[in-house]
């Protein structure tokens, strides 16, 4: 039986992945974070939720596999991401699903690779700490940005 890719397939291979955060941004893509972006987590993939945009996963692929994946039809540099070595498959079939999943380990582990050691700290610590520091993170920055507005 052959497995067919789709967003939820896609959500639940990026959630079994370590220190992996999920946000909707742009109105319509689910986007895949190692670590919390507000700890200086950084995105690995994501999704287009609504079939609204350019293609249905975008993803990291490093400076190698970037010119590889360029060459299989129905894989395109991705718009505003190809600089930082990013690719969008534009149908699901354009990669097995086997394949899909072992581009999206390798996304998430070029990705971890790149955080600041301050970010991979955090991501070390024990779960109740880390959730604790990510929620304080969160409250400055939201007394921040209502200093901004008032």
């Amino acid at each position: 039986m052959m497995l067919r890719m789709d967003n939820e397939r896609i959500r639940a291979i990026c959630l079994g992945l370590p220190h992996v955060a999920e946000t909707v941004n742009w109105g319509h893509h689910l986007v895949y974070w190692v670590g919390d972006r507000d700890i200086g987590g950084k995105m690995f993939a994501m999704t287009d939720l609504d079939g609204t945009g350019y293609g249905v996963l975008l993803f990291h692929c490093g400076a190698e596999r970037f010119r590889e994946l360029l060459e299989v039809e129905g894989v395109v540099a991705s718009p505003y991401l190809a600089k930082a070595h990013w690719v969008t498959l534009l149908r699901w079939d354009v990669l097995r699903a086997r394949e899909i999943e072992e581009e999206l380990k390798r996304a998430h582990a070029l990705i971890y690779e790149k955080l600041p050691k301050r970010t991979k700290t955090i991501l070390a610590l024990p779960e109740k700490e880390r959730a604790r520091v990510i929620r304080e993170r969160k409250k400055v920055l939201r007394e921040r940005a209502k200093a901004k507005k008032g």
